[in-house]
């Protein structure tokens, strides 16, 4: 005997409930095989749920289609602060500049190395070190570090900056969505077992086969076990899982 199998998917949900929906506006409520009070929770949770469900495709797609951006941006602020601090360790090596020089920009006076430069938060700090070491610099009439100029440098790590706070607001927005969408798929699987409880018990009556046909019009999705799976039950489940 094929088993009752509630929705698991987002789509399937959505399915579910547009079917159920479906029936509650073509039908009179003393037609309809589930209560009235359960049509008004599915007509309101329908909404909101494919509200949710929009606005987390929505800021994903927007944080997919800023990303080569966000790349092409964090690449070339990477390059030129790396540039930067090379031109720094170059030059206190030659002797044109002297060794004290690094403490302007938060760098030991003796590290040659350059500094993790990896994850975007590493990039971050290092560009507002140099930009305001370079700044202190200048009050201090020192001679500016070119080659890359730090005007230059703040071009590029500007258009970082930017990018960068836009996909933290975008991975937010997508969080904020998820979350939306879990807290609501559990609303969504108690009225669908609800409303699916009050559809069979309204045909539970009829014949066996009747009784799952007039459901599954409902939207209630009935599966065959293995062995009770003969060529065309089999196909019947394949296209359920499909569909």
């Amino acid at each position: 005997m094929p088993y009752r199998r509630l929705p698991n998917t987002d789509s399937a949900r959505l399915k579910a409930l547009n079917t159920a929906f479906q029936k509650g506006k073509d039908l009179p409520p003393f037609k309809l095989a589930y209560s009235q009070g359960t049509f008004t929770k599915v007509q309101s949770l329908l909404s909101s749920y494919e509200h949710a469900l929009s606005e987390n495709k929505t800021a994903y797609n927007l944080q997919i289609d800023k990303n080569k951006d966000y790349h092409k941006h964090s690449r070339k602020a990477r390059l030129y602060v790396s540039h930067f601090i090379q031109v720094i360790n170059l030059a206190i090596v030659r002797g044109d500049l002297p060794v004290t020089t690094r403490a302007y920009f938060g760098m030991d006076e003796d590290e040659r190395k350059l500094p993790s430069l990896q994850v975007d938060e590493e990039l971050l700090e290092w560009g507002h070190k140099l930009i305001e070491g370079e700044k202190e610099r200048r009050n201090a009439n020192l001679t500016p570090i070119a080659n890359p100029t730090i005007a230059v440098v703040k071009v590029f790590f500007d258009k970082f900056v930017d990018v960068y706070n836009m996909q933290s607001s975008l991975k937010k927005r997508c969080q904020r969505a998820q979350s939306d969408i879990n807290e609501k798929r559990q609303a969504v699987d108690l009225v669908i077992q609800q409303l699916w409880n009050e559809v069979e018990d309204t045909f539970k009556e009829l014949p066996e086969e009747l009784r799952r046909e007039k459901a599954s019009e409902y939207g209630i999705v009935y599966v065959y076990r293995k062995n009770e799976m003969g060529p065309m039950n089999l196909f019947k489940n394949i296209s359920l899982e499909i569909g």
